[in-house]
């Protein structure tokens, strides 16, 4: 080792990279696939979900009638030891004295902190049995209260009702679905504060609630689910009877990585195809490390091929020099593992950003270290195993005579494995340019409306109510604001999708058909920056508005209106009311950047229901001194309520958020198998130009410029690069265009990428030969011709 530096710190070096990819991806797929185990109930819990026929296809739904709840807990107790209804996540404010915070918490049935097992550190689990309690996490007590003990403390909620502090939780862990959970409020405050929820207690047409459950000891999730799947389409009634809903239990095991379903059945989520796909990837880097130890070994044969004939002339056998080669790479590979724990201690905090994962080094689990054992041991042996067997087998006859040389076949081996690296690397870069075109390509979409200076404003307090006109009026006095508006949703979501929708010529298949419907204020259209292909926007000045929609450009080409403007459509919901069709405007991109445009309906009837305020900023404003001045109206009109905003744009920027992520660990991914082939093949030229430095110096002396000698040491390369993009292209090409399915708005994979990563490829492969190549030659043929 210390005799031939260079080839010791590429192997170390290169091993101890390829230990820090595959340590770092296997406890990001530890942390996935244990996703939820903390629970420790995990074996029992299941989510209640339902299949329903729309129109020939299965469309699955975790969202369920309120009676539903009530129904399994009283009739199949024998299947359940715990039945849960609770609301999806919600943000309300909570306020106690001056402090006044946002929360993001869920209404839940007074079972469900144990059925979730959470850690109280203060107070009791079973607080929820109190109506008019409140149970907060560790973080979210400790920004109310500091480090005070908060049990049985008054809380105002959403600055209408008092609650009390029953039980402080541990924060959950990063890896549970219900990590947000900063409070629970009892289920029974829900329904005794909010008129809406008494009125879906008794709705089995109504779907808004989830509903867990803990299955009882000797139960099984199928036999349950057996006993309860014609529930629902027992009691339901109108287009969702006709859709033979059937109920069915899906365990918590199965929340995370087969949380999608297709035409009714359970699919691999990306979540699990991400696990597969860098697990493969780990493997092959740390591969690539290996290979480079092969590669040098085998390539310094000759070197040590008279060691080898000493060693047997003097009485070793091939077992022993086979066990001589392995503890040289266990050495290595162990000194690795120490330098690839210092790099992954360094680089977690980083990766950790990047994967938006919490995970750690667990230096107390003898799990960890065991399987570090191990897995360093089978890395040591499977970069030593070629060498052993090919350096153990030189005859020591021939070795010591002067005549074992190795032939063109000796270098085939080497040449194999330098083609599978690039191949791996050319791969990685294609897959890489593939997912940030794709990313560009939605960015670059149009969205159909102008999130430029557009702020969100959520309306979650009833501080709010009946306010919004003197809103608009003190705003618009701000001199900082161009328009404000409100909807029932962000302008980057839908939150209320609909049927029963009639138009002129509508088919009798369309009736099923479902649009989503967004209640809006007047001015919404001015706000966000609607392009209208035909007709107007919402007036003040028209009082038929009232009863008046917009159609997005999917909602008209849907019905089949080839020019909707003046058509009447009426709505069963609303007691078949004829509206009329103002206008048409551009599809909005209002969710998946990813997906196609869904049909949408924009009304003002009913004049309740909004959620969001829209704030566009007059261009000209300064937008910190916009927000101060903004803030200032709010804390006049609705002091009670923190003020919080967020940015259209930023808001769409977000949804990128997991793509964007995969492109980062992709090309770090592609970075580090690209500097582990360089690293070897570097040591590789380093060590044939050092062994052709006589043949070197004897074309020098015939002639030979600069340029011929740096082509001879590089064109080997080049034609085993050549033959990697031959393999590479067509095999990313596979991947690639399977990965692309999951998307509806898509890029098609075009030539230039494979061109890029070839030029790419030749580019680095050329860098790396020609520094070693133009040192050879640019030596004095003198001092190598001289040694003779």
């Amino acid at each position: 080792m210390v005799k031939n530096r260079i080839s010791s710190v590429i192997n170390i070096g290169g091993l101890a990279i390829g230990m820090t990819v595959a340590m770092i991806i296997g406890l990001w797929i530890y942390d996935e696939l244990s996703f939820n185990t903390w629970h420790k109930n995990y074996n029992s819990i299941a989510l209640v979900q339902s299949n329903a026929n729309y129109d020939g296809e299965i469309f699955t739904i975790d969202s369920h009638p309120m009676p539903l709840g009530t129904f399994l807990s009283n009739n199949y107790k024998s299947d359940f030891k715990y039945v849960v209804m609770s609301t999806a996540p919600e943000q309300h404010i909570l306020s106690t004295g001056e402090k006044k915070l946002t929360g993001n918490g869920n209404f839940m049935q007074r079972e469900a902190p144990d059925m979730l097992s959470l850690n109280v550190l203060y107070g009791t689990r079973n607080g929820l049995a109190n109506p008019n309690s409140i149970m907060l996490s560790q973080s979210l007590a400790k920004k109310l209260f500091n480090n005070q003990d908060p049990v049985n403390k008054i809380i105002r909620f959403d600055n209408r009702f008092a609650v009390q502090v029953t039980c402080v939780y541990e924060d959950l862990p990063d890896n549970s679905d219900f990590k947000d959970v900063q409070y629970i409020v009892p289920f029974d405050f829900y329904l005794s504060s909010y008129d809406w929820a008494r009125k879906k207690y008794t709705d089995w047409d109504n779907i808004s609630i989830r509903i867990y459950t803990r299955i009882n000891p000797n139960v099984t999730f199928e036999g349950a689910s057996q006993h309860i799947k014609n529930v629902l389409a027992a009691h339901v009634s109108g287009n969702f009877e006709k859709r033979k809903p059937t109920v069915f239990l899906q365990p918590m095991s199965r929340w995370h990585l087969y949380s999608k379903f297709k035409n009714g059945v359970s699919v691999t989520s990306e979540q699990l195809q991400f696990i597969w796909l860098y697990g493969i990837i780990g493997i092959f880097v740390l591969l690539l490390a290996c290979i480079n130890f092969m590669n040098l070994s085998t390539a310094r044969s000759e070197k040590r091929a008279k060691e080898v004939g000493i060693r047997k002339t003097l009485g070793s056998f091939r077992s022993h020099l086979i066990n001589q080669f392995f503890s040289e790479s266990l050495v290595i590979a162990f000194l690795a593992f120490v330098l690839s724990i210092i790099l992954v201690q360094f680089c977690l905090p980083w990766f950790n950003g990047i994967a938006a994962k919490k995970i750690s080094l667990p230096y107390t689990s003898i799990l960890f270290w065991l399987s570090g054992i191990v897995f360093t041991t089978l890395t040591g042996l499977l970069a030593g195993v070629y060498p052993a067997l090919y350096l153990s087998s030189f005859n020591p006859v021939k070795v010591l005579k002067g005549t074992s040389h190795a032939g063109r076949s000796a270098a085939l081996p080497r040449k194999l494995l330098v083609t599978l690296q690039f191949t791996v690397s050319v791969v990685l870069i294609i897959g890489t340019l593939v997912i940030y075109r794709q990313i560009q390509f939605a960015k670059s979409r149009p969205l159909g409306y102008n999130g430029d200076n557009l702020l969100q404003v959520q309306i979650n307090s009833s501080e709010f109510a009946g306010k919004l006109e003197l809103f608009r009026s003190e705003l618009k006095n701000t001199g900082v604001v161009a328009d404000i508006a409100a909807a029932a949703s962000p302008v980057t979501s839908v939150w209320s999708a609909n049927n029963g929708f009639s138009w002129r010529g509508m088919l009798k298949a369309q009736q099923a058909e479902f649009f989503n419907t967004i209640n809006v204020t007047h001015d919404y259209g001015k706000a966000v920056g609607w392009q209208f292909m035909e007709g107007r926007d919402f007036s003040r000045k028209m009082s038929i508005d009232s009863a008046g929609l917009v159609l997005n450009e999917a909602a008209a080409k849907l019905m089949g209106l080839q020019h909707a403007t003046g058509e009447t459509i009426k709505w069963k919901q609303i007691n078949d009311v004829n509206f009329t069709v103002l206008g048409v405007v551009k599809n909005m991109v209002m969710e998946s950047p990813f997906a196609d445009a869904e049909p949408a309906i924009f009304f003002i009837y009913p004049r309740d229901g909004m959620n969001y305020m829209f704030i566009k900023l007059n261009p000209q404003a300064n937008t910190s001194r916009a927000i101060a001045k903004i803030e200032s109206v709010f804390k006049k009109i609705t002091p009670q309520t923190p003020f919080a905003y967020s940015f259209a744009n930023e808001d769409y920027n977000s949804k990128f958020a997991s793509e964007e992520r995969q492109g980062k660990l992709a090309t770090i991914f592609a970075a580090l198998a690209i500097t582990i082939s360089c690293l070897g093949l570097f040591g590789l030229v380093s060590f044939i130009a050092e062994q052709r430095t006589k043949e070197i110096g004897v074309r020098k002396v015939l002639g030979a410029s600069v340029l011929n000698v740096w082509g001879l040491l590089s064109k080997e390369f080049m034609i085993l690069v050549f033959i990697a993009l031959l393999i590479a292209s067509p095999l990313a090409y596979y991947f690639m265009h399977n990965w692309l399915q999951q998307y509806q708005y898509r890029i098609q994979i075009s030539w230039w990428i494979f061109a890029v990563a070839g030029a790419s490829a030749i580019f680095i492969t050329l860098a790396t030969v020609s520094y070693q190549g133009i040192k050879a030659a640019l030596a004095n043929p003198v001092k190598s011709l001289r040694t003779e």
